[in-house]
């Protein structure tokens, strides 16, 4: 599974092994062997194992979870309001948004699931309310 995860990160991000091994490199500590395109292609085909510091750096490298990264979980799943609180840049279009701008953007998916939120709850009181009537 972990062979797959990787390939299908680094084609869908259009990103060669040799990128890949480069990036790798600038997060390696101190006495750490650098990263080669080969190592992570042996890595892809399943013909040798990462070390869990070698694991780490790709899931921080991707932004994706451990558990995601070696197959426990099938999917990776963001909490968008944690995304807009975070100090993680955000871009739209390529272009990072501001504080500010976060900040609106925060506000106005808040008030939409708000609104959205109260309006579900309100068809379901009417549905009890007309189920009641039909018993009687």
């Amino acid at each position: 599974m972990f062979p797959d995860r990787l390939r299908e990160l680094r084609k869908g991000r259009n990103i060669t092994l040799e990128t890949l091994a480069i990036a790798l490199n600038k997060k390696r500590e101190p006495g750490q062997k650098p990263n080669t395109a080969a190592q992570i292609g042996n890595w892809e085909r399943g013909d040798r194992s990462p070390s869990y510091i070698e694991v780490r750096k790709l899931a921080d490298y991707f932004d994706v979870s451990l558990d995601f990264l070696v197959g426990r979980a099938n999917t990776e799943k963001t909490d968008l309001s944690l995304l807009f609180l975070s100090r993680k840049e955000i871009d739209f279009n390529g272009v990072p948004l501001s504080d500010q701008e976060r900040f609106d953007i925060f506000q106005y998916i808040n008030a939409y699931f708000n609104e959205k939120n109260m309006a579900t709850m309100m068809s379901k009181e009417d549905i009890k309310i007309d189920h009641q009537e039909e018993l009687f």
